[in-house]
């Protein structure tokens, strides 16, 4: 009796379980991860409006996180302790390497939704173009970053300047950090995302008459968002939806945005093959 009792039980747990697995997570509260790209206090702040917007839509509780840099972040989603997130191109090809998640939005700016970097020059040591980078000190954001490090990488590339040979690679952590080592002469060129110099030249912790925009990378896939792929198939139907659908312009205006559209994730071969001619190696990352 007693045996027959035990095999009905780890029959019925087994059931349960299988049954929860095929539903999917549904947790009261999502854990939303912002790029660490800014000062994680400006990047909570400015989000605010997301926040409610997905409260509202969601109908969940919502908490914001900031990581300290790339490589947490792409850890924290690997170990699910964040169920959604806005990755730069390059950490999302890293992330999706380790871990079971998938893109679904991605913004769009002057109709497109791609983007570009910027990289700068000192103009009081006298960088007026790529070439006077050579033997100097270049600084970019992050190692996991896409448009402070790998595109940039790639113009500079083609432009017959490679790291390490040509120039000497300083990585500062966060894009702003980068455009200040280059403000502040701490390094002769930098580069970041386009729309991170612009913001830092709104709220007048740049200033052009100390750096020289030197050019711009190629355009390439916006950043994405991410979610866990084990969340219920239902809510995720819903975050997809809470981000097409946003309309506020506050929240737009925070991402430099006009709207969201849907994203796969071969959209981000490119980053993949960009990668492999840098001789990026995305295992070690």
């Amino acid at each position: 009796m007693i045996k027959r009792l035990v095999t009905f039980l780890t029959g019925l747990l087994l059931v349960v379980s299988t049954t929860v697995q095929a539903e999917g997570r549904n947790p009261d509260t999502l854990k939303v991860a912002l790029l660490p790209d800014e000062n994680a206090s400006k990047l909570i702040q400015r989000n605010q409006p997301l926040k409610a917007h997905l409260e509202d839509t969601l109908g969940k509780d919502i908490e914001l996180v900031v990581t300290t840099d790339y490589s947490s972040m792409i850890e924290a989603m690997r170990f699910g302790r964040i169920d959604i997130a806005y990755f730069g191109p390059l950490s999302y090809v890293l992330a999706k390497s380790k871990s079971e998640i998938e893109p679904f939005a991605v913004l769009v700016t002057d109709g497109r939704p791609t983007y570009r970097s910027v990289i700068i020059g000192n103009r009081d040591m006298g960088i007026e173009s790529y070439a006077d980078l050579k033997d100097k000190n270049v600084a970019f954001g992050d190692q996991a970053s896409t448009s402070s490090h790998l595109m940039p990488r790639r113009e500079l590339m083609n432009n017959d300047l490679k790291a390490d040979a040509d120039y000497k690679p300083r990585y500062t952590g966060a894009h702003d950090a980068a455009a200040i080592a280059v403000q502040n002469g701490n390094a002769a060129g930098g580069a970041l995302g386009e729309h991170i110099f612009n913001y830092m030249l709104e709220d007048g912790r740049m200033d052009k008459s100390k750096v020289k925009v030197l050019g711009y990378s190629d355009y390439y896939p916006q950043y994405p968002w991410a979610m866990q792929s084990d969340l219920a198939p239902a809510l995720k139907k819903q975050i997809r939806q809470a981000f097409l659908t946003i309309e506020d312009p506050t929240i737009l205006e925070n991402f430099n945005a006009e709207g969201f559209v849907a994203i796969s994730d071969s959209d981000y071969d490119i980053y993949r093959e960009m990668a492999d001619i840098l001789g990026v190696n995305l295992a070690q990352q």
